[in-house]
């Protein structure tokens, strides 16, 4: 009868350690927060057409609003610095003239993210992957201090990424963002020599003969705010 006893007990806690980990596997989160780090690189009048010229730091905070495994909406604030240098031109400016710059600017954005496989830990029926591509779209606005000029605007970024889920709550990636400003002040950095605004003197509409600057960071998130199963089971 002990035996018989002990038998049942073994059984019963085995079943609910059991019960506890699938519980554990399938806890989905409302939301995912953490930190990026990278480098950016501008386009523009000082560099009209060569990616990660003159690469620079960036760095900041982000945070996802988790929608479904598919979709998400991301906040970022970015910290970041740009450079450019005219020197090397193939093209020459009015009077040739040469100029180079290096300014800070921080990014606060938003994106609508969709991720190409379902993203997360949960049973293979729901069809969920660690591992996920993503592409985004969004809108964010650009400040950048004043060197000679201080400059506010608007900037619409789009990009792509990939996404792997370490653990059930920690999440690492890598993204790259370009980001079209509405500026055109961007290099706007000395009030000596060059200035780099219109140097040809063509106007542009939208983001036509516009600044624009890129983020390639990787991140690191952690899933917070559990959902609440009680609740979508009623």
């Amino acid at each position: 009868m002990a035996f018989i006893n002990k038998t049942l007990i073994i059984f019963a806690l085995l079943t609910f350690s059991s019960s506890l980990f699938v519980q554990a596997q399938e806890d989905e989160y409302r939301m995912e927060a953490g930190g990026m780090l990278g480098g950016s690189f501008y386009m523009g009048d000082a560099n009209t057409s060569v990616p990660f010229k003159n690469l620079q730091f960036a760095g900041g905070a982000m945070a996802r609003y988790i929608l479904n495994p598919h979709m998400a909406l991301k906040a970022n604030l970015t910290m970041a610095r740009i450079s450019g240098n005219t020197e090397y031109f193939d093209n020459k400016y009015p009077g040739g003239q040469q100029v180079s710059f290096k300014r800070n600017l921080f990014d606060l954005g938003a994106q609508f993210e969709y991720n190409f496989w379902g993203y997360g830990i949960s049973p293979e029926y729901k069809g969920n992957r660690k591992f996920t591509p993503y592409i985004l779209g969004g809108m964010g606005f650009t400040f950048a201090p004043a060197p000679a000029k201080g400059i506010f605007t608007v900037n619409y970024p789009i990009g792509v990424g990939v996404k792997y889920k370490i653990t059930q709550r920690l999440n690492i990636g890598c993204e790259m963002t370009m980001r079209f400003s509405l500026s055109d002040n961007l290099d706007v950095t000395s009030k000596n020599g060059l200035i780099l605004n219109d140097p040809y003197n063509i106007k542009g509409m939208g983001i036509k003969n516009k600044d624009s600057y890129s983020f390639t960071t990787v991140f690191v998130t952690y899933d917070l705010f559990p959902k609440c199963k009680t609740c979508n089971n009623l």
